[in-house]
This record gives structure tokens, C-alpha cells and sequence, in this order.
């Protein structure tokens, strides 16, 4: 079909990209002073001040959140697929070294406690990601350096290691001057360093950050056995034979589904209201007062299920994890986490081992005790990020009897809206490909609307899936707001191709509209907006608070309503949906 849709190209982005690739080639470490002309000229809208002697505070946040604790000791990223490819780099016994997390970027990661990371990637996406957010953070990391370096707060900074200590109001309000960052900017990047703030400052202060990255084994066929393997896991560590049931997909998280199923908060609600009146936390007993004096508006199970993550992370969390996996066995819930490849942790759920009196009241549908005659299941993923979508689904669909629907909850960027809006496409333009695909969406306001208290449902939207959130400028923005793309992701468009594939008897195409209306299977994609590009430091990473819980359970509700009633009406019609088979394996 002819394309109608501008290319969103910009120069200085290809450019960019096509730099780090081409220096990535080679087997030797590749300086990432090497990328920061290129970076600077690209004016990322995540980095406008990058060619400024200024801090770019929302920069720097950013990149610190998104990378973990131990990089300010990194001097050596090492990208791989696959721990043997890093084996047989030089990198023995990868797995032992000390895990390294993120707070708001999951990706599987390695420290050796002296300079290196090695980081698992699933996809040219990680590449497209993590390239650009170390060049980022070394920019801004050296412009801390060279403020602070010589300086006496240095020598506070390490008095305060040393003890153990935070760093006093005075010591801040000091360093915040030398920065130039106000109260309000000194308490983002306090809180953005996660108890490590003396120990970070202190590392700037004393030396320069010099990265440098190494790629390994980076071929189509190393991602595509990475997501075989990650598969295998999957169907090695549950015991239903998933080739021979019907699947609804779903790509979101591995909690708020679960809680959902099972009600394993609201069944402990005297527990862990114990839990608020004795943890000391002020930000939980304020809420939980206003929400009792009807002081806010509020959804009093997901205040639950809030909870409920904090109290599985205190000192009686073991022992109600423990009871939490038993019940979830015990109504067909088998969560398998990852190894050692893709950081996509996995649930799979029978639907006819699920207990109506423990599921939630907002899904508890009509006619569900029907379900104990299903031979469904769903498979919910925590989403993986851009390609690495396509590399999944297109794995699940080889592996599995028949695929029933593609659910999609995630998060994304908004041009049009507040952060903790819903958004609901039914046009997604994918970057990878250069496709418009055109679907009918499942969902629709009515569907969220009645289980979102804060946020507003903004359907009949146009998504586009982007490379990398970094691979964006003013100009780039621009051209695709002009046309009405407000909703900015990363996995709808790749998830979408595979869907082509799965459909059609041929691979995706490239650079063209294609119609997915007539797909014989249900597409629901929900995105929940975290960041707002034109209003800056409006990053729902640095707030999650209630704004993403409530998004998040309306979505996940509405989802599982639509699944439980589909599945409800197939029973009763005794027919299933698409068969993902060849004639060759049926």
C-alpha cells in the first residue's frame, strides 16, 4: 500500500547512528569520547544541553536512573547476547560476578567489582539504547567533574564516605551552588543516586569518566538463539505443554496481573495495615489517612496492592513471598524468571486452575466458573524493550498451539497529555521497519475509564515506535506531532511485525501502510504516559507514586476483562482461534 506517513529521518540522528555502528565493528574497546561530537550535534530532546557548559539536570537524572549504582566505578561496558560469546571474549564466569540493577531500566546485568560491566542485549534496540545514555551520563558526569574537582568538597564529600555518612544541608546547599542547581534540582539528583549520593559526587569530583565499549557476537542469529533459549526455559520450567494450548499474549509486568488473579493483598488487608501503622513510613500512613477520611480520590485495592510490594520487600517478606508462590501454584499461576538471556521474566496461567473467589472484584466476570472447561492459557511477559518485542512474540508463536490475542500494556511518552493518562492507538508507525500498520484495537475509553481515577483515557490516538528514547530531536518531534503522532513507544511497531508473520505467509515488509484488520486474532495495545517530551523533568520514573499504579491496574483490569470474557464465550461456543502452525507441524 502506498505510504502517506512523512519520513521522521533526521540527518544528525542517522548520523549519529551511523557512527557508533560502524566504530562497534571492530574487536577492540571503542572510546565513547569518540561519539560525543556526534551526540552533541544530534540535539536530542533528552539532552538539549549537551553542548553547554551548563549541567543538563534532566539529562543526568535520566541516564542515572536508567543505568545502575555501580557505573560511576565503569569504565569498560561489555554488550553480548549470550554469556557464551562473553566466555569466549575474554569474559569467564560473567554470571558470578556481582548483579548489577537498574532502578527504572530492566536489563541483565553484571558488575566484576573492579571496572566492568558485561550487559546482556536482546536486540539492536539495547544498542540504540544503552550507546546514547553512556555518552550522555559521561558528558554530564564530566561537567560535575570539572566543577567540583580541587574544590574543598571533596574533601567533605569523602569525610562523609568515610563515616558513612549523608551529606548535611550545608554540604548540599555547596555543592548545589558550584553545579548551579537549585534546592528543587539538588533534591532530583539527591534522590536519583539512591543513598549514594556522597560516594557518587565524591567519584565525579576525583576523576573524569572515560568509557569505553566493547561488542560481542551481535548477528541476527545471536538474537534469535537468545530468544530460543529464553523460550526453552519457559517450557522447560512449566508442566503444561504450551505447544498444544490456545495462548492470549500478554507483554506488561509480572505483578499487577497476578495480584489481580489472586487477590493476595486484599486477602491480607489487616496484615498490612499492621504493616502501615508500623513501618514508620510517612508517605503510606498519610496516604492511607486521606484514603480512610475520603480525603482523595483513590482506588483502596490498588492502595492494597501498593502496599503489598513494599511489605514483600520488609523483614516478613520471605515468608509471605513463600505463601504468595504456593497460592499462585494452587490456582495454576507458574512464574518463571529469566536466565542468563533475555531479562524477561514470565507467568503462565491456566485458566481453568484459577479460583473465582480470589480474583479481583473488578475482573470477576460473568459466566467465569465456566472457565474450569478452558484449555487457554495466558503467557504475560515483562516487556522487553524495542526489537527484543519481535524476537519474543515471533518465538512464542512458533512454540505454542494457537494464538487467541496480543495484549499490550506499556509505558510511553505523551505530546498531548499528563503523565498518568491512558492512551489507546489503533495507528502505530514503527521506526525499525518504516511501517504504518492500521488494527482495530480491542479497547476503546469505556473499556479503562471505569478503573482510572486520576489519569484521563485518550483513545483513537496515533503511536509511533521509536528506535531509542535518546534518537529523538525538536525537528524529528515535530514532523510526526504535525501529523498527529502523540503517543511515543518502543515495542507496539515490533510486536506488530510479528504479528505479520504470524498472520501472513511471508516476513514483514519495510516502508509501507500495512491494513491488519482482517488478522484472525484480537489486538489490544494500552500505554500509560511516563514522560511528557514537552514539558521538562515531568518523568513519571521520578514520581511513580499513585499516578502509575492507578494507570497501570486500570489497564491490567480492562485487559484481563476482555481475555476472561472472550475465553468465557469460546467455551460456550466450544471454537478456538488462530492456529500459529504450519501445515507441516499440525
Amino acid at each position: 500500500m502506498e505510504r502517506t506517513v512523512p519520513s521522521t529521518e533526521s540527518e544528525e540522528i542517522e548520523l549519529y547512528q551511523r557512527t557508533y555502528y560502524s566504530l562497534l565493528r571492530t574487536t577492540d574497546e571503542v572510546q565513547i569520547r569518540s561519539l560525543v561530537e556526534s551526540h552533541t550535534h544530534m540535539q536530542a530532546s533528552l539532552h538539549v544541553r549537551a553542548g553547554q557548559p551548563e549541567i543538563d539536570l534532566d539529562a543526568l537524572v535520566y541516564t542515572t536512573l536508567r543505568l545502575p549504582p555501580q557505573i560511576a566505578q565503569v569504565r569498560l561496558v561489555v554488550m553480548s547476547p549470550s554469556e557464551q560469546a562473553l566466555q569466549a571474549g575474554g569474559y569467564r564466569d560473567v554470571v558470578r560476578w556481582q548483579p548489577a540493577r537498574s532502578p527504572v531500566r530492566r536489563r541483565r546485568m553484571h558488575f566484576d567489582g573492579c571496572e566492568t560491566l558485561a550487559v546482556f542485549i536482546a536486540s539492536r534496540s539495547d544498542i540504540d539504547d544503552l550507546i546514547p545514555m553512556l555518552t550522555a551520563y559521561q558528558i554530564e558526569w564530566n561537567k560535575v567533574h570539572l566543577r567540583l574537582h580541587g574544590t574543598p568538597v571533596a574533601e567533605r564529600l569523602s569525610d562523609c564516605v568515610e563515616a558513612g555518612a549523608p551529606a548535611d544541608e550545608q554540604l548540599r546547599a555547596e555543592i548545589g551552588r558550584l553545579l548551579e542547581l537549585s534546592e528543587t534540582g539538588m533534591a532530583r539528583l539527591v534522590s536519583a543516586c539512591l543513598g549514594r549520593f556522597p560516594r557518587t559526587l565524591l567519584s565525579a569530583a576525583l576523576t573524569e569518566k572515560r568509557f569505553a565499549v566493547r561488542l560481542l557476537a551481535s548477528s541476527y542469529v545471536d538474537y534469535r538463539r537468545a530468544a530460543r533459549y529464553w523460550w526453552e526455559h519457559i517450557v522447560d520450567n512449566v508442566p503444561i505443554q504450551l505447544a498444544d494450548r490456545s495462548v492470549y499474549f500478554v507483554s506488561s509486568n509480572t505483578h499487577s496481573l497476578v495480584n489481580l488473579l489472586t487477590s493476595r493483598a486484599l486477602r491480607r488487608e489487616q496484615e498490612l495495615i499492621r504493616f502501615i501503622e508500623e513501618a514508620g513510613d510517612p508517605r503510606l500512613s498519610d496516604e492511607f489517612n486521606a484514603i480512610q477520611q475520603d480525603a482523595v480520590p483513590s482506588n483502596w485495592q490498588n492502595f492494597l496492592y501498593y502496599v503489598f510490594k513494599k511489605y514483600i520487600a520488609a523483614e516478613q517478606g520471605p515468608a509471605a513471598a513463600s505463601a504468595c508462590d504456593e497460592e499462585m501454584c494452587a490456582c495454576g499461576i507458574w512464574h518463571v524468571p529469566s536466565l542468563h538471556y533475555l531479562d524477561v521474566g514470565a507467568q503462565v496461567v491456566a485458566l481453568r486452575d484459577l479460583r473465582p473467589e480470589w480474583l479481583d472484584p473488578r475482573v470477576r466476570v460473568d459466566g467465569v466458573e465456566l472457565l474450569r472447561d478452558s484449555d487457554a492459557v495466558i503467557l504475560n511477559i515483562d516487556y522487553p524493550l524495542g526489537v527484543g518485542a519481535y524476537r519474543v512474540l515471533t518465538q512464542v508463536t512458533n512454540g505454542i498451539g494457537r494464538l487467541e490475542g496480543l495484549y499490550i500494556l506499556g509505558k510511553a511518552a505523551t505530546l498531548n497529555g499528563r503523565v498518568g493518562d491512558v492512551m489507546v492507538p489503533g495507528v502505530v508507525h514503527d521506526e525499525q521497519s518504516q511501517n504504518t500498520y492500521l488494527f482495530r484495537n480491542a479497547f476503546s475509553s469505556a473499556y479503562v475509564r471505569p478503573y482510572l481515577v486520576y489519569g484521563t483515557v485518550l483513545d483513537n490516538q496515533k503511536a509511533i515506535s521509536v528506535r531509542g528514547t535518546f534518537l529523538q530531536n525538536k525537528q524529528y518531534m515535530d514532523i510526526f506531532y504535525r501529523e498527529g503522532f502523540t503517543d511515543i513507544e518502543m515495542e507496539a511497531g515490533p510486536y506488530l511485525s510479528a504479528v505479520y508473520e504470524a498472520t501472513r505467509p511471508e516476513r514483514y515488509p519495510s516502508n509501507e501502510i500495512v491494513n491488519l484488520y482482517p488478522a484472525p486474532l484480537e489486538i489490544g495495545i494500552l500505554h500509560y504516559a511516563s514522560d511528557t517530551p514537552f514539558t521538562k523533568g515531568k518523568t513519571l520514573a521520578e514520581h511513580l507514586s499513585y499516578y502509575g499504579v492507578d494507570a497501570t491496574y486500570a489497564c491490567s483490569v480492562a485487559i484481563l476483562r476482555r481475555i476472561l470474557e472472550r475465553e468465557v464465550a469460546a467455551v460456550r461456543r466450544g471454537r478456538r482461534g488462530i492456529d500459529t502452525r504450519g501445515p507441516e507441524e499440525a
